[in-house]
């Protein structure tokens, strides 16, 4: 069986030299059949249609003629453009009513006895009208392109902005684990243990690779995430060995998730620094992913000391759910709560549990989407992250709104 692609029509303006015909051809056309109509229905003589067919060029030809005309007043300043445009429109208004009023003297001659001027006052109502309302047509679909474009521009500015955000934060947290690993390469070398110093490189080189390899404000899977985590938890064991417990329990529905990438690599490092390291014991550190409706729940957990020493986790404050007090948590722990108000704003848990009896637990809970779901979002026209923080606010080959009709030929 054929897969059928999705279709995605494109929008009716994404060409506007060609919207831009299409247009003229429809409008004008749909007066000519107007207007012939109308003659055909009063029975007039078919030589009147040759009259319409000329007087409908004419208003075809000084169209086109406004419409470059246009193009230079509308970047103008809103006095010159619009006084510029009531003049324009007047002396093109005046040339048709003449057109009009020579071609009906031709074919009215010796059957209606009014003068030149006449006709051209009586006919200038009409041709106005015609020429007026598509004026305004014209200024109105370039105001409206316009508008797109700024609103489409201060999204593109919105994303690039939040892609650099979240680019900042997940690496802030790559010189914190990458001074860790390398101390410790460095004091298996101190040691003269060559070979685990060794191992742990190549480990280290392995999880670096597969980091580097997501984007920085992407989304991946719970199971490429857990992938991740166990890349890290490789490195961690050549420090802790037997001292480092894990246990993770991840439902099949919840490993489709998606989430931030790396986000919760800072929760297991948080839990190894705080619960395995200071105790001779070690602890267990527990991952477990579930689905609670139509949302992601995610709690890593440790068997730690908790936070009955406040001075262990010591850097930015953070409340704890339900405690009506501060306490010092960690630039992890910080650093997951930005990245989830960038991602989701308000759409999201982030708590914190500490029993009186030990432990730590961070809970934290977001919309359940899957990878298609994360592409769907993601219009294929718009880059899902800037090549780099210092990258100009608009691209210097879009340059400036160009309006509709600029090259009639």
């Amino acid at each position: 069986m054929a897969m059928m692609l999705p279709l995605r029509p494109a929008p009716f303006f994404k060409n506007k030299n060609s919207a831009f015909w299409y247009l003229q051809f429809a409008g004008w056309g749909g007066v000519m059949l107007l207007r012939v109509t109308s003659a055909l229905a009063n029975e007039q003589s078919l030589d009147l249609l040759l009259v319409i067919m000329v007087e409908m060029l004419t208003g075809f030809s000084i169209s086109l003629i406004l419409s470059v005309v246009y193009r230079q007043l509308i970047r103008r300043p809103a006095v010159v453009s619009w006084g510029a445009t009531a003049l324009v429109l007047l002396l093109s208004v005046a040339t048709y009513a003449a057109i009009d009023s020579w071609l009906q003297g031709i074919y009215y001659s010796g059957i209606r006895d009014s003068s030149f001027v006449q006709r051209m006052v009586a006919l200038a109502y009409l041709d106005g009208t015609l020429l007026g309302a598509w004026s305004a047509l014209y200024y109105a679909i370039n105001f409206f392109l316009q508008v797109e474009e700024q609103a489409d521009r201060l999204e593109r500015l919105e994303a690039q902005a939040t892609s650099a955000q979240l680019a900042m934060l997940r690496y802030q947290l790559n010189p914190h684990f990458l001074f860790n690993t390398l101390n410790s390469i460095s004091t298996l070398v101190l040691l003269k243990q060559t070979e685990p110093a060794n191992a742990m490189l190549t480990r280290l080189s392995g999880f670096l690779r597969h980091t580097l390899i997501s984007q920085p404000s992407g989304k991946v899977t719970v199971a490429q995430e857990v992938e991740t985590l166990q890349l890290y938890l490789e490195i961690e064991r050549m420090r802790f060995e037997e001292r480092l417990r894990t246990a993770f329990e991840v439902e099949p529905e919840a490993a489709k998730a998606c989430l931030p990438a790396m986000l919760l690599q800072p929760l297991v490092e948080n839990a190894i620094k705080y619960a395995v390291s200071p105790q001779e014991e070690g602890a267990q550190i527990s991952l477990t992913a579930q689905l609670v409706g139509q949302r992601l729940r995610v709690a890593v957990s440790d068997t730690g000391p908790g936070l009955r020493n406040a001075r262990q986790r010591a850097s930015l404050p953070m409340a704890l759910a339900g405690a009506g007090r501060t306490v010092s948590t960690g630039v992890g722990l910080a650093n997951i709560r930005d990245r989830l108000a960038q991602a989701y704003g308000d759409d999201h848990r982030f708590e914190i549990r500490n029993p009186p009896e030990g432990g730590f637990t961070v809970i934290i809970e977001i919309p359940y989407q899957t990878a298609a779901d994360v592409a769907a979002e993601t219009p294929a026209a718009k880059p899902a992250a800037i090549p780099s923080v210092a990258a100009t606010p608009t691209s210097p080959s879009r340059g400036p709104a160009r309006p509709i009709g600029t090259t009639p030929a």
